[in-house]
């Protein structure tokens, strides 16, 4: 038996990830600050290369250990079966959407900055849900998924704490929207 890159569009997110992160933690200790996390209001400024690369890149970084393993277990699990659903480079392009309009929407309304893939694990299980999805109709596995995770994303919104609820749910409407107007290949 050998081993297979099953998933290259998911594969290549996780591996990117990690030596970001790896190299972040031994030898480019701030690059993750630098290349890797995009700002809040007020640190955008259009003229800036960085500001506007960052706008995509802040998927690939993590604050650490966990924060990875914590995004790319989701990622790892639903992101082959929708890459085999979608085809890599509609997954490829979903997630650089699903980057691109956290990244934005995080600059125009918050002070804080955003960093991780959260806003694409949310993208993907919305997302998910949306398989076995016939024109005319809508799952009811997508309204439960709905409920629970974007439910659950709003009631900590109202908490203090360094989780982008907004991200999750700005990915996990990008999820529905790729799901709804693009359904899978049958």
């Amino acid at each position: 038996m050998k081993i297979k890159y099953n998933a290259p569009t998911v594969l290549t997110f996780a591996f990117i990830s990690a030596v970001v992160l790896i190299l972040n933690q031994t030898v480019f200790h701030g690059l993750t600050k630098s290349w890797f996390v995009v700002g809040g209001q007020g640190s955008f400024f259009p003229d800036s290369p960085r500001c506007w690369v960052t706008l995509f890149t802040h998927v690939i970084g993590h604050a650490d250990w966990n924060h990875l393993i914590s995004n790319f277990g989701f990622i790892l699990l639903i992101g082959p079966i929708l890459e085999a659903t979608y085809g890599s480079r509609t997954l490829l392009l979903m997630i650089a959407v699903t980057a691109l309009v956290t990244g934005a929407l995080n600059t125009l309304m918050f002070s804080t900055a955003l960093l991780g893939a959260s806003g694409v694990v949310f993208m993907m299980i919305l997302l998910a849900s949306f398989t076995n999805f016939t024109k005319g109709e809508i799952p009811l596995t997508f309204i439960l998924i709905l409920v629970l995770y974007l439910g659950r994303e709003l009631v900590n919104s109202f908490r203090s704490d360094n989780i982008s609820e907004f991200a999750h749910i700005i990915g996990g409407f990008c999820g529905s929207l790729f799901g709804f107007f693009r359904p899978a290949n049958r």
